[in-house]
């Protein structure tokens, strides 16, 4: 905080040099026009012709200012630069108090995006589920030897294979559509894609039904994977950023505990209806819509925005994150806003050099990779993926 408030005091003392300096400027050109109209006066008055010509459209005049304007421009860019690094530097020492306390706008529109996560640990977490309700076997299922029905396994790993082939689908998907119209409307047609596709599930005859279904589904889920991790880093300041991407690791888990709680229920009081396996479905629809109205009113990421040459419209949106008011927002919207800008400019530059898919896995990148890698290793390796199947066996 007291670095955005010195920053201010500073933007005050430079604004009150230059209007100083503007009318020592004009008064010193006053002068000079004034001395060099009157020897041409007396010129004049000898050769009894004489052309006037202004001292500051001058071409050794015009030389001179387009250099100092350069020097000026390389001036403003190198104390922006350090700006940054000044602001960075101080959120890297914000606790989560401080940070939550600061930006609780930025919070709450990553919230909100990442509850698109609850929706889609819930739907994951169905189909398992439903393999044990007696009447999703007796319909969907066939006789084994022991006289009861049951979804062989063949179904319920192609079942759950259609789920992973079709958000990766969705993931490579999402890449072109966020290039195309940002992350809002991204978000916006994913959340109406499932609605429609969730009247497959609802009305299904038939497995084959149900794999078409989750296949269609699942490209939405990936849509929500990629984005709201994407939205968090870009929305969120640097002192939220690490708790608000993690985040959506814990919106998995809730949607995993309403599925477990929904299929308990339906268990215990519609066993013998086919509800019991079509109302989870049917709840899938309480979702979309009060999502999609709040994101349509989200800012759009600045990130994209800058990307997009949208600089106007990047500080708007970083108005509407950011917290704070007068003079010291309108420093941090300035700060934050050159920081994407500087930041984008060396990933312009970095991509316009040779390199190639293999760089990934090279020196300081490749050890990046592998962190990345094993962080979401982690999460299969520790059991998640059988877990789903708990109610088949237990």
């Amino acid at each position: 905080m007291k670095n955005i408030i010195s920053l201010v005091s500073k933007k005050k003392a430079a604004s009150k040099n230059e209007d100083k300096n503007i009318s020592e400027s004009s008064r010193d050109i006053v002068n000079q026009q004034e001395v060099f109209n009157t020897e041409n006066f007396e010129e004049g008055k000898k050769d009894s012709a004489f052309e006037l010509d202004h001292l500051e459209f001058t071409t050794n005049s015009a030389q001179l200012g387009d250099s100092d304007e350069d020097n000026e421009n390389m001036i403003n860019e190198m104390n922006a630069t350090d700006e940054a690094n000044e602001a960075n530097s101080e959120e890297k020492s914000m606790t989560l108090k401080q940070a939550l306390l600061k930006y609780p706008k930025a919070a709450l529109w990553s919230i909100l995006v990442s509850t698109t996560l609850v929706m889609e640990g819930y739907d994951t977490a169905l189909l398992n589920a439903l393999y044990a309700l007696p009447v999703f076997q007796r319909k969907f299922g066939t006789l084994n030897g022991e006289g009861s029905y049951e979804i062989t396994s063949q179904w319920q790993i192609g079942l759950n294979m259609c789920v992973q082939c079709g958000e990766m689908i969705g993931l490579q998907i999402t890449t072109y559509m966020v290039e195309f119209m940002g992350n809002r409307y991204t978000m916006i047609t994913a959340l109406g894609l499932l609605t429609a596709y969730i009247f497959i599930l609802y009305y299904c005859k038939s497995l084959a039904m149900i794999a078409v279904g989750q296949v269609l589904s699942a490209m939405p889920w990936g849509c929500f994977q990629g984005l709201t991790v994407t939205y968090a880093s870009e929305v969120c300041p640097l002192a939220l950023r690490y708790y608000m991407t993690s985040y959506s690791n814990i919106c998995w888990l809730f949607g995993q505990i309403f599925a477990s709680g929904i299929m308990k229920n339906s268990q215990e009081n519609l066993g013998n209806s086919d509800l019991d396996y079509k109302l989870p479905f049917a709840l899938q629809w309480i979702w979309p819509a009060p999502l999609m109205i709040g994101i349509f009113f989200a800012p759009e990421s600045p990130w994209w925005l800058v990307r997009k040459d949208r600089v106007a419209e990047a500080r708007k949106s970083l108005s509407r994150i950011l917290s704070g008011k007068g003079a010291e927002k309108d420093i941090q919207v300035d700060l934050t806003l050159k920081q994407i800008e500087l930041t984008i400019e060396k990933e312009r530059l970095l991509a316009s050099k040779s390199g190639s898919f293999f760089d990934c896995f090279k020196g300081v990148n490749g050890r990046r990779t592998r962190l990345a890698c094993l962080a979401w290793v982690a999460q299969n390796t520790s059991g998640a993926c059988l877990l789903g199947y708990s109610t088949y066996f237990f």
